[in-house]
């Protein structure tokens, strides 16, 4: 069988030179590739307590629906500014060049519930930063993060420090 790493596409140079893009289509594309991402992502937090899954929009949503599923807990939608239809809650996050918004709907969360982050990867930390004040702004307490990549080279988990990181694979570079 293979490794989960294995799966993982790596492009040199892009989106620039210097920089190895690891791309997840790859993942997705193959059954057993995406078998073994879920499994693997749902193993690590097999032990943690938690209420509701969120994720964010887009590939957010493509891990942390099965998880969700998998333990018959309910699943959150963070979408960009904008992009949900009832009341909102938003948070505003920096970016290289600018800034971006996300939104959660307002009764998505209700105080003190137990709420597990999932997305497909932690580069430098700001979006799940801002997930994570997201949450905490409707009364919820992030218990984790789970991510099928960390990037470990760009600090994001130096970012998240007070909340527990799991990550399926670690680059050290960036």
């Amino acid at each position: 069988m293979k490794k989960l790493e294995e799966y993982v596409r790596s492009i040199p140079d892009f989106p620039e030179k210097g920089i190895i893009f690891r791309d997840i289509t790859s993942v997705l594309q193959d059954a057993d590739g995406l078998g073994l991402a879920i499994d693997t992502m749902n193993g690590l937090i097999k032990d943690l307590d938690f209420d509701v899954v969120a994720g964010p929009e887009s590939r957010g949503f493509i891990f942390g629906t099965p998880i969700a599923y998998i333990n018959h807990k309910p699943f959150v939608l963070i979408r960009k500014k904008g992009k949900l239809p009832c009341e909102t809650v938003s948070q505003q996050y920096d970016l290289e060049y600018g800034t971006a918004t996300i939104e959660m709907h307002k009764d998505a969360i209700v105080p003190g519930q137990k709420v597990l982050i999932v997305d497909d990867l932690i580069a430098t930390g700001g979006t799940t930063q801002a997930m994570i004040k997201l949450v905490e702004s409707l009364g919820g307490v992030v218990v984790g993060v789970v991510v099928l990549m960390e990037l470990a080279g760009l600090k994001g988990r130096e970012k998240i420090n007070k909340v527990p990181l799991f990550s399926a694979i670690t680059y050290e570079g960036k």
